[in-house]
């Protein structure tokens, strides 16, 4: 889905909670369960700062060895309290322009934080309550959805509904469109578990908080991220551009879809050819009108991660209900479920992280709200060997890897 950009407001870091400062001495230690996860240790020296999270480093001359084989295409960064600690670049964002890229290329973004944090703040404002139904703001839906599925139930997962399979073959040309096409699609829904039970798949019923927020904002999602997201963490490089605009802009990476003869396809050049993949058969983000996900810089990842403790997008309180863990993770994924990305306990401390692959990229980004690290992963590539990037990355800032981590799930 998509928007126009809204105007940007400055980040006071000073007050940023796990970032260091007197701000994080406010916040005291709770339980891990229910509690809040932005809780900080003091600020290391720059001395302490792990060598291998340093420019030539074990994890910079990973990732570089990877590009020379032409297996990362991309960006990586390391920031810890704000500041970068490593900046690489690699590869072309669009091979028949020539154009490589640099930090500040849009990648599309898989499985982005912002769905569930508008309806996080919305319940700030009181305009929704997270308890209440998906009948109380939408209509068209069956009775027993209507009145059984909550929206704490969309946000961890667990709403038990199911939706038949997409037309990943339909190309939209407005938002309008498809728009319209989702509004339908969700109607079709079926309650297939009791809400709750944890059986769902990731990102069902993601589509019906959309339309939640429309609903109670009177703005499209996109619209309604740009001003109240992007705008006001200042993350001027990222927004749900449309496909219009992802043809004609520099400084959004193409897609290269991985195909079965081993070449990579250009996503939004070739809308008549998907993913090999059996995990997205034949899919192509491109033939939205709105590329799902939206796109986004690494340097905009790092002011989010900000922007989410010092009270930019959500008020201290209820960052912590955004953050807070939920219950053991039911996705296949070690950790705990949160309404934002997954947590995970590595090596003693809290990291927040989601990732995953779209036809054509592969991205990554964890936030280490205790130690105020954050580490972006951007490709696009889509056959990228993520999970062994992810584990040198976790190494370099933890002395972990990513599978020393503790969980449910």
């Amino acid at each position: 889905m998509i928007m126009n950009s809204g105007s940007a407001r400055g980040i006071d870091r000073r007050r940023l909670l796990g970032w260091g400062g007197a701000a994080a001495a406010s916040v005291a230690a709770g339980p891990l369960v229910g509690a809040g996860l932005g809780h900080a240790a003091p600020a290391p020296a720059d001395a302490d700062i792990p060598p291998d999270t340093r420019p030539g480093g074990a994890y910079d001359r990973f990732v570089a060895n990877l590009a020379a084989q032409d297996k990362f295409s991309g960006v990586v960064l390391l920031s810890h309290r704000g500041r970068t600690v490593l900046s690489r670049s690699f590869g072309m964002a669009d091979k028949e322009k020539r154009i490589r890229n640099h930090d500040g290329v849009a990648f599309n973004l898989y499985g982005g934080p912002f769905i569930s944090l508008s309806i996080v703040q919305l319940a700030q404002q009181g305009k929704v309550k997270l308890w209440d139904t998906v009948g109380t703001y939408l209509t068209g839906f069956a009775k027993e959805i209507a009145e059984q599925v909550r929206i704490h139930h969309l946000l961890i997962g667990t709403s038990g509904l199911s939706f038949p399979e997409h037309d990943y073959q339909r190309v939209f040309h407005s938002e309008d469109e498809q728009r319209e096409y989702y509004q339908r699609h969700t109607r079709q829904a079926k309650l297939v578990a009791a809400p709750g039970a944890g059986s769902n798949k990731p990102g069902w019923g993601a589509d019906v908080t959309v339309q939640i927020v429309e609903a109670v904002t009177g703005m499209t999602f996109w619209d309604y991220v740009h001003e109240n997201v992007f705008g006001r963490c200042g993350m001027t490089g990222s927004a749900y551009y449309t496909r219009p605009q992802w043809l004609a802009e520099e400084h959004i990476a193409h897609s290269y879809m991985k195909q079965a003869d081993g070449s990579r396809a250009d996503a939004v050049r070739n809308l008549d050819k998907g993913s090999p993949s059996p995990d997205m058969p034949d899919q192509n983000n491109a033939r939205n009108f709105v590329p799902d996900g939206g796109f986004i810089t690494a340097p905009d990842l790092v002011r989010f991660a900000e922007a989410l403790y010092d009270g930019t997008v959500l008020d201290p309180a209820w960052a912590d209900v955004f953050t807070s863990v939920k219950a053991p993770n039911f996705r296949g994924s070690p950790g705990f479920s949160t309404y934002g990305p997954t947590a995970h306990i590595v090596n003693g401390k809290w990291e927040l992280a989601r990732s995953g692959v779209h036809p054509g990229s592969s991205t990554h980004w964890s936030i280490y709200p205790n130690t105020g690290w954050v580490g972006v992963v951007l490709s696009n590539y889509d056959d990228i060997p993520l999970r062994e990037i992810i584990g040198q990355q976790t190494r370099a800032i933890t002395g972990a890897s990513s599978g020393d981590s503790s969980g449910g799930g």
